[in-house]
């Protein structure tokens, strides 16, 4: 190991003991897998991993995602002892309340955490996120210095998680060489070995997707380190390192058990434990030649990264047009108005509103060159590609071009995968399928939310009016599931000027991620009051239309809006006078003050018109409100035929809300 840095034991051994005694103070944790690849993750931070603990976000560093979550205490000694802001008063607080070292990493709560990880598999979608956003900044501003690379460390339990195979399949079809996951082989599960349900030849399955394949002892470093080299010096492929490993290695008696994995080791063992190790009996030891070796490390990173600066700087100085386009890839400043221009064209167009988001998307790109996104294989259909972007591909000079991804059919591979993209900074990225595969994507939509970051999904087909595919592929719950994510906005814009609106709130103002649902079928033309602000929009729900001393409040989402017009007209023959509201986001009406939602509501009954199901519904409105919507699964036939089954109907929605408004008098 010439030319590397040999991580001594002793600081191997700090990384054990400062997990195990962690796991041991809270009681409860996972201390195997830590002490299994306290040597491995050494040897990668010292020698190969480009960071900076002074300048956590530093936009050139190395990202590395801990996917197997559960080990968050290898991660915390790491950034420990590698001088970033992880005190050993945070160790000693693991998972307490409040407390930074949370039972998994989570994202915001320490430097050095670059994502949420704990349901396993996802960290391995977002590595793969992470390396094509660096690829693509790097395909983008090819003379400027080297944008990085990202590094993964998972287990068997990301391995054997769909999602991981999804995202591993994409990344070998894409060629992305600057991935390398690294696989904590140790054949332990919680349930105990892995041969009880994961016997396949994990290599062969990397090699098929069209990885280079490593394998390596996790406990020689000079074989480390030479396959962190090669994994570095791949062109054309990603690279999974199998490290043959003991979970609980160094344990008296309790090494390579799987009674490790999700439980403190309890005292007797951690005595004998230390004593076995020669090391002191108190808790949270740290010596002082650990401590001192792992600054020298970092005083090595700090030069590597003033080095890049420098060369960052001179490309900077000799590129100005190109230095701004990648600060701006970074700040995402956007002006609004444009957007506010166009949704008053779109607001005289009929179309579907997938098509009025296709040409919302048309106008984002253009002024937004940090935009980009794809479809899980339904393009077309989700009307979603950025026309003059071009596929997101690898060229023969090994540089990444384009902004459309074709994900391919891996919903939740693509999910976890935009999480990535959008951790990485550079990107506004938005993925597109079908809102009934929402149900395959769900954790990463949670996660995002978790997360507060700005993914965005993009949904359409977005009720049972879709027509013929029928009850499979006709959503019904999924508005109302996807509403009660906490931190998630959920819009269904009715027509062209809420299409744009909902978009441009979501480029321009959003704080977290967003879920886009709009209409395969045509929906109305909407007539706005005049002189209507287009920003009205962002309010999440608004009066659409006034008659004073209204007898009825009908509030409709989406393609439900124009059919509430039609009703408004229809009860307006027989001499019942109805304000319309239009709700396409009931979260962001949801945070106006009480006041706004007040008013925009008004105190006459009122009727909620949504083709979906209802019972969320008197959360936003009132439990005495009358709701017309899906409450079952959908059916096959044309969406005229399917309107009129479920009710969805003008002159059913009119007949309705009058016998309900009889029902109220007589009762009154």
């Amino acid at each position: 190991m010439s030319n590397y840095e040999k991580v001594p034991q002793n600081v191997i051994d700090t990384v054990r003991m400062l997990s195990v005694d962690a796991v041991e103070k809270a009681t409860c944790g996972h201390p195997g897998t830590p002490m299994g690849v306290a040597e491995l993750s050494l040897t990668l931070w010292a020698n190969f991993l480009r960071f900076n603990p002074r300048q956590p976000l530093w936009q050139g560093r190395d990202r590395f995602v801990l996917s197997a979550g559960h080990a968050s205490m290898l991660l915390y000694s790491l950034l420990h002892l590698f001088e970033y802001d992880c005190t050993l008063d945070d160790i000693k607080n693991f998972r307490q309340f409040h407390s930074k070292t949370a039972g998994h990493p989570e994202y915001g709560y320490l430097p050095g955490i670059e994502t949420t990880t704990g349901p396993l598999g996802q960290g391995v979608g977002n590595a793969v996120g992470l390396a094509l956003g660096q690829a693509m900044l790097q395909g983008k501003f090819q003379g400027a210095p080297d944008q990085g690379r990202t590094w993964c460390l998972a287990g068997d339990g990301c391995l054997m998680e769909g999602v991981a195979s999804e995202a591993a399949s994409l990344a070998g079809h894409m060629k992305l060489n600057n991935l390398v996951l690294i696989y904590d082989q140790n054949k332990i599960s919680i349930d105990g070995s892995t041969d009880l349900a994961f016997t396949e030849d994990v290599g062969k399955r990397f090699d098929a997707y069209g990885w280079q394949v490593l394998k390596v002892d996790a406990y020689d470093q000079a074989a480390l380190c030479a396959a962190f080299e090669t994994a570095k010096e791949s062109k054309e492929k990603p690279t999974i390192i199998m490290a043959r490993s003991t979970i609980g290695k160094g344990a008296a008696s309790m090494e390579g058990s799987h009674n490790t994995h999700g439980a403190a080791l309890g005292a007797k063992e951690i005595e004998a434990t230390k004593k076995a190790l020669g090391w002191p009996a108190e808790p949270f030891h740290v010596p002082a030649e650990a401590t001192a070796w792992c600054k020298k490390v970092v005083a090595g990173k700090a030069a590597a990264f003033e080095a890049w600066g420098k060369e960052f700087s001179a490309w900077k100085a000799a590129n100005a047009g190109e230095a701004a386009a990648y600060e701006a890839q970074f700040t995402q400043k956007a002006d609004p108005a444009p957007f506010v221009e166009l949704a008053k064209v779109m607001a005289t167009e009929k179309a579907s509103t997938r098509k009025h988001s296709g040409r919302a998307i048309q106008g984002l790109a253009k002024a937004m060159p940090w935009f980009m996104g794809g479809s899980a294989d339904l393009a077309e259909s989700n009307v979603s590609p950025i026309k003059e972007g071009g596929p997101v591909v690898k060229g023969k000079d090994g540089f990444f071009r384009g902004r459309n991804v074709h994900f391919g059919v891996r919903e939740h591979g693509m999910g976890a995968i935009l999480n990535g993209l959008a951790l990485h900074g550079a990107w506004l990225p938005y993925g597109a399928t079908f809102m009934q595969f929402s149900d395959y994507m769900r954790p990463t939509l949670r996660l995002a939310a978790l997360m507060k970051i700005k993914p965005v999904f993009l949904f359409t087909h977005d009720s049972v009016l879709l027509g013929e595919d029928g009850p499979t592929h006709q959503p019904v719950e999924h508005l109302s599931a996807m509403r009660l994510i906490p931190g998630m906005t959920v819009w269904r814009p009715a027509d062209g000027m809420e299409s744009a609106m909902a978009w441009a709130w979501t480029a321009c103002e959003a704080k977290g991620p967003s879920c886009m649902a709009f209409s395969r079928q045509n929906v109305a033309v909407l007539n706005f009051p005049e002189g209507f602000d287009p920003k009205t929009v962002w309010k999440g729900g608004y009066v659409l239309s006034e008659q004073a001393g209204a007898d009825v409040t009908l509030i409709a989402t989406g393609s439900e809006v124009g059919t509430a017009v039609e009703a408004a007209a229809l009860m307006a023959q027989s001499g019942i006078k109805a304000r319309i509201v239009s709700m396409p986001s009931v979260c962001v009406f949801g945070r106006q003050d009480q006041a706004y939602k007040d008013a925009v509501l008004g105190k006459a009954p009122r009727v909620v018109i949504e083709a979906g199901s209802t019972p969320l519904w008197a959360y936003y409105v009132g439990s005495d409100a009358l709701l017309i919507g899906v409450d079952d699964f959908g059916i096959s036939a044309p969406d005229k035929e399917i309107a009129k089954h479920f009710g969805l109907t003008a002159p059913h929605i009119a007949e309705k809300t009058q016998g309900w408004l009889k029902k109220k008098a007589v009762a009154a």
